[in-house]
């Protein structure tokens, strides 16, 4: 059973409906996002430091995300800081939010953090007419339980991306592949561990001596198991999925889709604009970008370890093309 609802006020408006954006790291959930945050009345953050602080700890220990009302009042808090719309909370923006909004990025030599008295500090939007909040920091997925005790009137927005995409991305990511390194992974303190896809102990034998395409499909299956079990326990008008190759090729229905599903305007154009300016821009997710950027080798262990997910998924295995 949900919490009962908690009234929070922030910016002098209710939080309603609050919407998250959830998915695996590079799943192209950054595309819906910055689509949310460009349309008129939402506030959608990302990476505000109070919030990374404890979804991470959540999704790293998540013996922690099951204290009840306890987690859910942490969490509530860390956002009650991060929709601020004020100098010092715009300040601690990163510039990936600043970007998903539009603005230019900081001048070079700016550090993140509040800006001097003198520098306007930018915010993307204005606390006037604002009426829904939403959030599309990383690996909120780890914390959807948690969200829906803190908020439980709130919309989840899961994408769902072909894993092997997703692991050829996160094979470019230093900051992905960060999480690997002996001094992070915590695995010896967390067993089974969500964060890192190890669920059974051939995963937890395999993890030393495996190979960054290895570790990265790991982590993308535990996270559409998550994404799968979510579907199963939440009520359909509060989860939408979405696909990103069907974003992709057809942006103005999911667009029009989702606004259906958020009951809030969202530019026709707003999705299709983006996803064209994605395919000029070799930073944006790709479909199908697994076949140049993985190597044989590396496209058959993340069909080993992820093949039952891939075909679930509709997805279809090299083999079988």
């Amino acid at each position: 059973m949900r919490s009962t609802p908690h009234i929070l006020v922030i910016n002098g408006t209710k939080v309603h409906r609050p919407v998250f954006i959830l998915g695996a790291p590079h799943s192209g959930a950054e595309l819906l996002a910055r689509a949310v945050k460009r349309s008129p009345g939402f506030h959608l953050t990302t990476g505000r430091p109070d919030v990374l602080r404890v979804t991470y700890a959540f999704a790293r220990q998540p013996s922690i995300a099951e204290r009840g009302e306890g987690a859910a009042r942490v969490l509530r808090d860390a956002y009650a800081q991060a929709w601020q719309v004020s100098a010092r909370a715009c300040g601690e923006c990163p510039d990936e939010c600043r970007e998903m909004g539009g603005l230019p990025p900081r001048p070079p030599g700016r550090p993140e953090g509040p800006a001097p008295a003198a520098e306007p500090p930018g915010p993307c939007v204005g606390a006037q007419g604002l009426a829904r909040y939403a959030d599309a920091s990383p690996d909120l997925i780890y914390s959807a339980d948690v969200l829906l005790d803190a908020f439980p009137d709130a919309q989840l927005v899961q994408v769902i991306r072909d894993g092997r995409d997703v692991v050829a991305d996160m094979l470019g990511d230093e900051r992905c592949l960060a999480w690997f390194k002996p001094g992070l992974a915590n695995l010896d303190t967390v067993f089974p561990n969500p964060f890192f896809g190890v669920e059974d102990h051939t995963d937890r034998s395999r993890w030393p001596r495996a190979a960054a395409a290895v570790k990265c499909a790991l982590r993308w299956r535990g996270s559409v198991r998550l994404s799968a079990r979510l579907r199963l326990q939440v009520p359909e008008e509060q989860l939408a999925t979405v696909r990103y190759e069907e974003l992709v090729a057809r942006p103005r229905r999911v667009g029009a889709e989702l606004a259906e599903y958020l009951d809030a305007p969202l530019s026709k154009s707003a999705l299709s604009g983006l996803v064209r300016a994605g395919a000029r821009d070799a930073a944006e997710p790709g479909v199908g970008v697994w076949r140049e950027r993985l190597t044989p080798r590396q496209a058959a262990q993340v069909e080993k370890v992820a093949g039952t997910e891939l075909r679930r998924l509709g997805y279809p295995l090299g083999s079988e093309d």
